[in-house]
């Protein structure tokens, strides 16, 4: 554990690090060898404050300033992320720090078709190795982005969610059909035996 703490960033800054060294232990014990989610929804440790560490809009962890080096460490701070209502935090059994997050903690980066048995449905990879399929519990959103582009989202656990690249959103686009959604045609994406609306059918068509 220490030389990954001496590696937070391309740059060594041990004062700071040394500051996480209790902390990542600590995360490191509760999610294991596996660097799977840990079960941050069960533990209500005492905040202890924020700490100078961001996720960037593409998905760059930052640790004071500096971008962290290491998948491993980036991939463990995730495995014990967690959105409470007022902010975003890392939670240890013992221990909880407030981050900050630009738009949403991850990011897709590569979908694939699989079978389910509710039928077909996506499968999602982010860029911390997260897998989900895409159905009730994780489920797809679109918003307005800039200039009335729509951005589209997936719920990865909780209250994270990880935004699609615009690669991954053309072929979603290409993969979408019109249903009836509460009376009116919506052009969406049918996974998992769930529908889910992207745009009135007419706007699609219109384009």
């Amino acid at each position: 554990m220490a030389e990954d703490v001496l590696n937070l960033g391309e740059a060594k800054a041990p004062d700071a690090a040394s500051g996480l060294d209790s902390f990542l232990a600590a995360a490191a014990n509760a999610t294991g060898p596996a660097r799977r989610p840990a079960p941050v929804d069960t533990w209500h440790p005492p905040f202890c404050g924020d700490i100078d560490m961001r996720i960037n809009r593409d998905g760059t962890w930052f640790y004071n300033g500096s971008p962290i080096g290491r998948p491993a460490l980036v991939k463990l701070f995730a495995s014990i992320l967690r959105k409470d209502a007022e902010r975003y935090v890392l939670v240890t059994p013992v221990e909880c720090v407030g981050i900050k997050v630009e738009d949403v903690p991850f990011i897709a980066v590569e979908m694939h078709d699989t079978a389910t048995e509710r039928g077909r449905a996506l499968q999602i990879r982010t860029n911390v190795d997260d897998e989900i399929i895409v159905d009730r519990d994780h489920p797809l959103r679109f918003e307005k982005g800039d200039a009335d582009g729509l951005v589209p989202y997936v719920r990865i656990r909780g209250g994270l969610w990880a935004r699609l690249t615009r690669a991954l959103f053309f072929d979603l686009v290409g993969q979408g059909e019109i249903e009836v959604c509460d009376g009116a045609a919506m052009f969406g994406i049918r996974s998992g035996g769930e529908f889910f609306p992207m745009a009135p059918a007419g706007e699609v068509e219109e384009r």
